[in-house]
């Protein structure tokens, strides 16, 4: 390894004595411990005791406390693995002081697979020992297939073995048995950083894309700090710019990181890597297993990964090396955490490029106010793809206005889009049709006493998923049975099924359209990595001719016969009183209306909405982007809300109401004054009770000058929170419900 990354790590030793750690529980304080005997140095990892177990804990420094060493406990052991760089432990302090979150809680982020601080275990590989005669043996098909798998001298594992020949174990420890195969115990190593699987495909690049990839090679060789936002319409080929990027990076040894806002998104991402660099890059998400998130973490840390693919948790593994970070659809809200510690998690990836002094590249169709803004301020550099690739064009939008569309009682699709649908299936090319709510209906409500079924721990409906005939809460999973029969008035079979989910429209397109192949996406459908590998596959190879949709199916897809796309209710999510609605919606859509017309044959999108004059629906008709988000910020600039003014929350919870209550006026009764922060509340928060506790919201609005968290930390630093209460700190804040 280069010694430009061991002066990462490696700092002075610290002395015997007292030493200082962070532990992995959500606590702001370092704890002191002796140390008489182990080497340590700052970014260490040591196990230490710690109540009534033992935990494992980062070593800071020496120790600053004010309890007498003889009072210390001791540090138990180090653990055998890379220490933490010095600029991953500033970016946990930075991360903890602006988010306002406990350091020992962004540490249990870092230490995402605890178990992987352990070496891995040694493993028992097998292999045919060439100088045994085997002519006595009698040679089974079984005993067969095995001895000519290692016939190449190569040694495997007993799962390996098991899994290529088709035999079981029994045959294979038989052959060991009898001395024809050896075995060994071998310690286990991660795959090569780049193991080329595959002849690499270097694609044909236009113009414009050539001319984008040299910019933001240019930015990324100057080894130092910089943002480049990479702006491009759908199906710019904005992925084939950065991946130059990372050609670019990968001879230099330095690892790269790629963050998607979902695992949906992941899969043809990763299909494309594959095809561009002949390697397939390292996956980081939940549904991975534990084995494969112990061995990947320590990995990571090792400089053994090159590439990197993950959502927002990957931002925290303990890179080596790190010289690229990509957000691609950085636009994206589901890059805001919103349980635990609440991040944006593209902001945060900004700042740990800045920590590692490197390059952090942008990408959208859709950029975000806050990166558009940043961009004009001279802060990142920006990077436009104004054309499509090849010869394809921007669909034509069309708006069918609901107010005046003819539809059937109890059909969701106006008549001209049904003509639309059957014109395209005729030349046999692939409709998407968008609504973006799960399940069948999003309400139930009795016909006889208008009683709704609601969640009993949440301030939600029960949203019916028929196909499973269950109601299910979409906050915390609360799930019954589904009975037509009312449960307050005893009506028989009186429940109605109020408004359309996407199982609900798939019954009327099956209806429309019996001989056509639909297949419904959504995360209740595609809920994990092969699920949608299965459905990508089954769209590209024209199994399917009508795809039905949630958000999952808007945006990193590439079908080149889908050429009509149908919004079915573009108004869905304009309403409410979230700041970022009116943008969140443009973008969703923008982007469902990219999926049409990718390639040579041209598409055409059609809305259904009420307010076919809303600007919004007139941007999207005129492919008028810059021009909606002008409107966005002069509205936002007038409201001093961001990106031109500072917003935060307090959220206060607990089962008992009237706490809430009482810890809602303790806390207002000491709030600050400032001619440049207002505060509003304490009120309800939107969704009143969610998950069985009651919530109260406070909403802080300031000017850009003002320090929030400093207001915030002097506001709350004489207030104790009841053991039974919890207040938690939203800064910038995305969800207000």
């Amino acid at each position: 390894m280069d010694n430009k990354y061991e002066n990462k790590i490696n700092s002075a030793k610290l002395p015997f004595g007292r030493i200082s750690v962070l532990l992995p529980i959500p606590v702001y304080k370092h704890y002191d411990y002796l140390n008489e005997e182990l080497s340590l140095h700052i970014g260490d990892f040591v196990e230490v005791p710690f109540r009534k177990r033992c935990l494992p804990a980062l070593v800071m420094g020496v120790g600053k406390g004010d309890i007498v060493s003889t009072k210390l406990k001791p540090v138990l052991s180090k653990f055998d693995c890379r220490a933490l760089t010095k600029e991953m432990i500033d970016f946990i302090n930075w991360v903890s002081a602006y988010n306002m979150a406990p350091a020992g809680a962004i540490l249990k982020m870092v230490l995402s697979a605890p178990d992987a601080l352990h070496p891995p275990k040694p493993v028992t590989v097998f292999f045919k020992v060439l100088k045994k005669n085997i002519q006595t043996l009698r040679i089974t098909s079984s005993r067969k297939r095995v001895l000519d798998y290692l016939s190449d001298c190569k040694s495997r594992t007993m799962k390996d073995i098991t899994r290529n020949t088709n035999v079981s174990s029994a045959i294979v420890k038989g052959l060991h048995g009898l001395g024809v195969i050896g075995d060994a115990s071998v310690n286990q190593k991660f795959p090569s950083a780049i193991a080329v699987s595959k002849e690499p495909i270097a694609p044909i690049l236009n113009r414009e894309q050539i001319e984008a990839a040299d910019k933001l090679i240019s930015s990324v060789n100057e080894e130092t700090f910089n943002v480049c936002l990479i702006d491009g319409v759908t199906g710019s080929g904005k992925t084939e710019v950065y991946f130059e990027a990372i050609a670019a990076v990968l001879p230099m040894k330095r690892q790269v990181l790629i963050l998607v806002p979902e695992i949906a998104l992941s899969q043809p991402l990763l299909d494309r890597f594959e095809a561009r660099f002949g390697f397939k890059p390292t996956q980081w998400h939940s549904d991975l297993s534990n084995a494969t998130r112990r061995q990947t973490w320590r990995a990571v840390g090792e400089g053994d990964v090159a590439v990197i693919i993950g959502a927002r948790s990957a931002l925290f593994l303990p890179f080596l090396n790190l010289g690229l970070i990509v957000v691609d659809e950085e636009h994206e809200a589901a890059f805001k955490q919103t349980e635990g510690v609440k991040y944006q998690c593209r902001d945060m990836a900004v700042v740990r490029a800045r920590t590692a002094q490197i390059s952090a590249v942008l990408v959208s169709a859709t950029p975000s106010l806050e990166s558009l803004t940043n961009f004009e301020l001279g802060r990142y550099k920006r990077i436009s793809l104004r054309s499509r690739y090849g010869t394809a064009k921007l669909p034509a939008v069309h708006a069918i206005d609901l107010g005046k569309a003819k539809l059937g009682r109890g059909k969701w699709i106006a008549d001209n889009l049904v003509h639309e649908i059957s014109e395209t299936l005729k030349r046999g090319e692939q409709v998407i049709l968008f609504l973006n709510r799960r399940g069948y209906a999003p309400l139930n409500l009795c016909r006889s006493c208008g009683h709704k079924l609601e969640c009993p721990n949440c301030s939600a409906w029960l949203v019916e998923h028929k196909a499973k005939s269950r109601l299910q809460c979409h906050h915390c999973d609360y799930t019954i049975r589904f009975d037509p029969n009312c449960i307050k008035c005893g009506g028989t079979d009186t429940l109605a099924s109020i408004g359309p989910g996407v199982e609900r429209l798939e019954e009327e397109v099956r209806s429309r359209f019996p001989t056509a192949s639909v297949l419904v996406a959504s995360s209740d459908t595609l809920s994990g990595p092969l699920l949608l590998k299965k459905f990508i596959d089954a769209v590209k190879e024209v199994k399917v001719d009508i795809i039905i949709g949630t958000q999952v199916i808007a945006k990193g897809h590439h079908f080149p016969l889908v050429t009509c796309v149908g919004v079915i209710d573009a108004d869905l999510g304009m309403a409410g009183g979230d700041l970022r609605a009116g943008e969140r919606t443009y973008q969703l859509l923008h982007q469902v209306a990219g999926r049409a017309g990718r390639e040579t044959r041209p598409g055409r999108v059609w809305i259904q909405t009420l307010q076919p004059e809303h600007p919004l629906i007139r941007a999207l008709i005129d492919w008028d982007r810059d021009g909606f988000l002008q409107e966005e910020k002069n509205g936002r600039v007038e409201a001093g809300m961001p990106p031109f003014g500072k917003l935060a929350a307090l959220i206060i919870s607990s089962k008992d109401e009237s706490l809430v209550d009482d810890l809602a006026r303790l806390i207002a009764a000491s709030a600050p004054f400032s001619l440049d922060l207002q505060i509003l509340g304490p009120a309800p928060a939107p969704i009143a009770v969610l998950r069985g506790r009651h919530r109260r919201r406070f909403l802080l609005k300031g000017s850009k000058s003002i320090n929030m968290q400093k207001i915030i930390k002097v506001w709350l630093q004489n207030i104790r929170i009841p053991s039974k209460a919890k207040l938690e700190i939203d800064i910038d804040p995305y969800n207000f419900m």
